[in-house]
Parts: structure tokens; C-alpha cells; sequence
């Protein structure tokens, strides 16, 4: 589509299709991408042009013309002017459904994890006034406010719904007040009645004190100590949540070593210390490790490691049973990610306020040892679209192979190569889509067999298989019948084609799938229609497409002139041990110079070597 020209202040209608990146609901229009601030997805509404960037059109709804049903009015006055707020404007129960999905996209777009179970999220006790941490900008005159993310036009604050009473009784005090700083952070604890604001200001308008190193905040009726600098969740109700869920999900019974990397000022550490033999935290900030030491007072079972988590790994007391992952919210190291592979503790605890993040990890640690088994998001944000979310991996056992597929070569050629396998004939219906490519259409086919099959297992590695002849870019399946089956073959006899297999595999437990296609060149030899007829005879090409086997040592119809062998056969070996070993599936043997004996050099996968037919 031909982009035309748009300008900031310009309004236009647009049809809202979906949630975009940060919360904004997305459209397109003649050629942009347009995220609107105030939207909903299934909305037509008018919308004004706030700011044409290079990738992306920025607006806000000034007028709804259909309205979602979960629409609800915003309360606050600040709202839509400024950014710290999304979804003020949807119901509630709406937003912890538009967040569940959020968390569910990221496996799928990032993650490559379609079958991943996502609980629904678990809801805040309260949705305003729940924030224990504000940031505030400081306008020309000293006053405090909020900065838009797109316009970067700063907006007066005198109230925040987000902040509860003890944030927003310091702002009152502070406005206007400020102009010797340009930026200035305040924390309170709701239930302690103690705070912190920086940095020092020196205005002696100012009548509370400031310049605060530390503050005490209280989650489950515990009091921490946390410095200025240090990370702690902003909403102490969900907080105390967020540690229910940890301690129910792995099943804490006393006897666990547990690791606690990335603990901050050791909120989870303390809380969990009860309920394990012992636990170890990592934290690199001296700053929260001396925090963490008071919080910890009293506990005996708790032991402090200072340093970064991928160095620590590699040198622990004792081999975990238990790690939580707790890392800022942009993950965690590559290097960190690969010792713990190293360590293969039995389970691992990732807590993420980032789902794309969160999924880019899991992918890592769910290709080599590990299979997610229970994800629950958390609504640590009300109002906004971020979540916070809570997944439990275990480390995988030796799985069962199944093939979603009753064809006997298939059962064949898995059986050559030792494998142990279930066969598990998934039956979904094999038809072409109006406008589908062959190879569209075979990687579909193959991944609804193999997920119909998937969708009844709870662990396990499914394979899905389909197959194609393609004549000038036609797709031949299987024959109806003998006059079908007379008649591929006489359209088939003495041509250059291509067989195109589509492949699917699925690690059920984690839910991450893989699906490729392969395709081969073949050269159909001018036989007679008696030899035809004898093959027809033979019922041999009757639940095959194009209705002959180049396999087929009586007939021998055709020859391989490039590509996989196995491929025309209907599973090419070659790319499925690649997939295997990828997704984790732990009982593969040395077959790699076996699988290449059935390929030609122009196969383009690894593994494969000459021909030796």
C-alpha cells in the first residue's frame, strides 16, 4: 500500500485491530502503522495525529464512533495527557484478560511456545493508589509532573491515582517547591508512614525533610529497609501475592536448598527463608546486600553471595534445588542463562515484568533442559499494560517421541534409525486453501496434525508430516481412486517436478514448536501404460501423492535429481534430527552420517552429505 503523507494535529478514522507495543491500541492506515492512545481493539473511532516517527504514526482518540463494550470513563483528569496510564479507560476485568493474552503473544512471537498453559491474571486488591515509588519530572518553575512519552510535553501534577496517600501528601508539600533539581524520586511505605525524597533539596519553603538515604517499606508484615537506589515492587499488596504464588508453585517443604538470584534487597529470600532447609542470594549492588543483611536479621538459614549472577553461578556452596529469577526488566545475561543450563537445577522460578523478555529466556533455557509447566501472570500495574509474571520450569526428563501419522514409510524410516516412537494417527482433515502455495500448505498440514495429537499429551515430542507432488507450481495430492490415480500418472510421466514435504515438531511440555519444509526435484522416467497399469494393480499408489513411491523397487518410476532422499520418501530424517536436538528431545543417537547417506549434496541442511544411492 502506497504510505501517504500524515501530520501531527491531523484527524482521521481508523478501524482499532489490536493491543500495540506499550498499551496503545493499533490500526493501519494507507501505509502507517498507527498506535492510539485511549483505544480499544474492535473500536472505530476519530483519532488525532500526535506524532509521525519513521516506523509508526502516534495518535490519540478524540472521538468514538463504535464503542467496545469494556469501555468505561476514565477517572482521572491528567488522563490521555499523560502517558503513565493506558487503560483507564477499559474495564478492569477487561485489562487482566488483555494482559493474560499479552503474556500468551510473547510466548508464541518470541518464545516459538504455542502450547505454554497462562493462567488468568491474578487481579490487585486495589486499582488505584496502589504505588509506592514516583518519579517526578520538574517543570521551568519548580513545579512536578509527568513528561508525555510521545509528545514530550510536561504535564502539572497535583495528584497521582496511581500513588497511595503517602506519595501524594509529599507532592502536595513539594510542588512548586523545586526548582533547584530537574528530576526528583519519592518513596513511602503505606504501612510504615516512612519515606524518602530525592535529591536534598535545600528550599527552606520546603518544611519536611529530604535527601533520605534509605526508607522502610513492610510487605506481609515484615518491614524491609531499602535505599534509595535499590529495586523494590511498587505495589506491596501484590508483592505479598507475588511470594504465595513462588512458595505454592515449586511446593516449598522445608528440606530445599533455594537460590534467590538478583534478590535486591532480599524480599524473597526472607520471606521464603522459612520454608527451605537454606537459602542463598545473589546480588551485586553492595548497596542492597547491606540492606539485605538487616532485612535478613534473625534468619539463620540465609546467606548473602555479592557479585554478578553469572559469576556467582559458577561457584555456589551448595548445588540448589530451587532457583528464583528475579532480573531487571531486561532479562537475564546470556552468560547467566548458560551457567544455570550448567547447573541443571531441578527447578527454576523466573519472575519478569517484561513477557518478551521473559519468552526470549525461556526459549533458551526450554531448548536445552528445561520444560515450563505452569505460568501465572500477576497484576502488579493496574491501569497500565504492564504485568508482571511468574514461571515455573522443571527440568526435563527423557520424553516420549510420537508421530502424528499412520503412514507405514514414515513408521519405516524412524524405525531404521533405532528410534523409540509411538504412533498416534491424528486424522485432521488434509485439504488445500483457496490461494495456498504447496509449501504453505504442507507446513500448515503438518502442524495441525501434529498439534490435534499435542493438544491430548501433557509432555512427550510430537512429529507432523505432509507431503506434495507440485507440477508447474499445482499441488497433486493422493488419488481418489484408479481412474485418479491413472490420471496423475499420465499427467506426471516424463516431467521435471518437485515433491514438498512440510514438518512439524512439538515439545509438549514447553509448548514451543518448529515448522520447516523441504523440497526435492524429481525426474519421472516414460513408462508404459502397461507398466502403469501393473503398478495400479498393485494398490501401491493409492495413499501416495501423485500416486507412485520413488522408493518403489518394482516400478521404479522416478529418479532424485536433488534434495533429500527421505524427503520424497515423506519425512526428511535430515531436518528432523536438527529440530529434535533443537527443541530439547534428550534420546537422540549419533545418526547424523547415517541420515546424510540419504541425501544429495544439494539438501541444505547440516548433516547431510553425497549421495550413495
Amino acid at each position: 500500500m502506497v504510505q501517504q503523507n500524515l501530520s501531527a494535529g491531523e484527524r482521521i478514522e481508523l478501524r482499532l485491530t489490536s493491543w500495540g507495543r506499550l498499551g496503545e491500541a493499533m490500526a493501519s492506515y494507507v501505509g502507517h502503522d498507527v498506535f492510539v492512545l485511549g483505544g480499544i481493539p474492535g473500536e472505530r473511532v476519530i483519532a488525532e495525529v500526535v506524532r509521525v516517527r519513521r516506523k509508526y504514526v502516534a495518535a490519540i482518540v478524540v472521538e468514538v464512533l463504535v464503542s467496545s463494550p469494556v469501555r468505561i470513563a476514565p477517572p482521572c483528569p491528567y488522563y490521555g495527557f499523560c502517558t503513565g496510564c493506558q487503560w483507564q479507560h477499559v474495564d478492569y476485568e477487561a485489562q487482566l484478560d488483555a494482559k493474560r493474552d499479552k503474556v500468551s503473544d510473547a510466548l508464541k512471537r518470541v518464545g516459538g511456545m504455542e502450547q505454554i498453559p497462562v493462567e488468568k491474571t491474578l487481579p490487585s486488591p486495589v486499582q488505584y493508589g496502589y504505588r509506592n515509588h514516583a518519579r517526578f519530572t520538574v517543570g521551568k518553575s519548580g513545579d512536578l509532573g509527568f513528561v508525555n512519552r510521545e509528545t514530550r510535553q510536561f504535564i502539572h501534577i497535583d495528584r497521582c491515582m496511581l500513588m497511595h496517600d503517602g506519595i501524594n501528601h509529599i507532592l502536595e508539600e513539594l510542588q512548586d517547591r523545586c526548582s533547584e533539581t530537574t528530576q526528583l524520586a519519592v518513596r513511602a511505605g503505606r504501612d510504615t508512614g516512612d519515606y524518602l525524597v530525592q535529591p536534598p533539596l535545600k528550599n527552606p519553603e520546603i518544611s519536611i525533610p529530604t535527601g533520605q538515604k534509605h526508607y522502610q517499606e513492610s510487605v506481609s508484615g515484615r518491614a524491609f529497609r531499602v535505599a534509595s537506589p535499590s529495586f523494590f515492587q511498587v505495589n506491596v499488596d501484590q508483592a505479598a501475592q507475588l511470594i504465595e504464588v513462588v512458595r505454592n508453585t515449586v511446593g516449598l517443604s522445608g528440606n530445599e536448598v533455594l537460590l534467590d538470584a538478583y534478590t535486591g534487597v532480599g524480599t524473597f529470600a526472607v520471606l521464603l527463608a522459612p520454608f527451605a532447609r537454606q537459602v542463598y542470594a545473589i546480588e551485586e549492588s553492595s548497596a542492597a546486600v547491606e540492606d539485605a543483611r538487616q532485612n535478613a536479621a534473625g534468619v539463620e538459614n540465609l546467606g548473602f553471595l555479592l557479585g554478578k549472577t553469572e559469576d556467582v553461578l559458577a561457584d555456589l556452596p551448595q548445588s540448589p534445588d530451587i532457583v528464583i529469577l528475579d532480573p531487571p526488566r531486561a532479562g537475564c545475561q546470556p552468560s547467566a542463562l548458560a551457567k544455570l543450563l550448567d547447573l541443571k537445577a531441578p527447578k527454576i522460578v523466573y519472575v519478569s515484568c517484561d513477557p518478551e523478555t521473559l519468552a526470549r529466556d525461556l526459549k533458551v533455557l526450554c531448548a536445552d533442559s528445561y520444560s515450563v509447566v505452569h505460568i501465572q501472570p500477576v497484576d502488579m500495574f493496574p491501569q497500565t499494560q504492564h504485568v508482571e509474571c511468574v514461571a515455573v520450569l522443571t527440568l526435563s526428563s527423557s520424553s516420549p517421541l510420537i508421530l502424528a501419522s499412520g503412514s507405514p514409510r514414515r513408521r519405516e524410516l524412524l524405525t531404521e534409525l533405532g528410534l523409540k516412537f509411538e504412533v498416534r494417527p491424528s486424522n485432521a482433515p488434509e485439504e488445500q486453501i483457496e490461494g495456498e502455495t504447496a509449501e504453505e500448505m504442507v507446513q500448515r498440514l503438518s502442524r495441525d496434525k501434529a498439534m490435534v495429537v499435542a493438544a491430548d499429551l501433557t509432555e512427550g515430542f510430537v512429529i507432523g508430516a505432509d507431503s506434495t507432488v507440485v507440477l508447474e507450481g499445482r499441488s497433486i495430492g493422493k488419488p481418489e481412486d484408479e481412474e485418479d490415480a491413472r490420471r496423475m500418472l499420465m499427467e506426471l510421466r516424463g516431467t521435471e517436478h518437485q515433491v514438498t514435504t512440510g514438518l512439524t515438531v512439538v515439545n509438549v511440555a514447553t509448548g514451543r514448536l518448529l515448522t520447516e519444509y523441504m523440497t526435492a526435484e524429481i525426474v519421472m522416467r516414460n513408462f508404459t501404460e502397461e507398466e502403469m497399469e501393473q503398478s495400479i494393480a498393485s494398490g501401491t499408489p493409492m495413499d501416495k501423492a501423485g500416486a507412485y513411491a520413488v522408493q518403489d523397487t518394482e516400478f521404479r518410476p522416478a529418479t532424485l535429481q536433488g534434495g533429500c532422499y527421505t524427503n520424497v520418501v515423506g519425512l526428511p530424517l535430515c531436518r528432523l534430527m536438527e529440530m529434535l536436538e533443537e527443541l530439547g528431545y534428550e534420546a537422540l543417537p549419533d545418526l547424523k552420517s547415517d541420515v546424510g547417506s540419504h541425501c544429495l549434496g544439494s539438501c541444505p541442511f547440516r548433516g547431510c552429505g553425497e549421495a550413495t544411492q
